[in-house]
């Protein structure tokens, strides 16, 4: 999961397709010109040596435009030939960030 903020972060579209589960994955990922700010994982459900799957919550703080704003997601991953892969994700709140 943070493999693929800091991808984002830094535009690695090629890193979020490779670790996007081939069944959810678009043909074509592209960056998104936001300026990724921060990220801080408030819960792991799973996802240890010993599962198949797992659940990440977390909340990703982003510029865009000059302004501020906050997604927070739930995501679930799967091993995959003993990769984790994102398989889709849930969105609990989005919108600009509070002070």
């Amino acid at each position: 999961m943070r493999s693929r903020y800091t991808a984002f972060a830094l535009g690695r579209t090629d890193h979020l397709w490779r670790t996007w589960h081939p069944r959810t994955r678009p043909p074509v990922v592209e960056a998104s010109g936001v300026e990724w700010t921060g990220l801080t994982v408030l819960e792991v459900v799973a996802g240890g040596e010993g599962d198949d799957g797992g659940v990440v919550e977390f909340e990703a703080r982003y510029v865009e435009l000059g302004d501020r704003g906050l997604v927070r997601e739930r995501s679930l991953f799967e091993r995959r030939g003993g990769r984790w892969t994102y398989v889709a994700a849930d969105p609990a709140e989005a919108g600009p960030a509070g002070d």
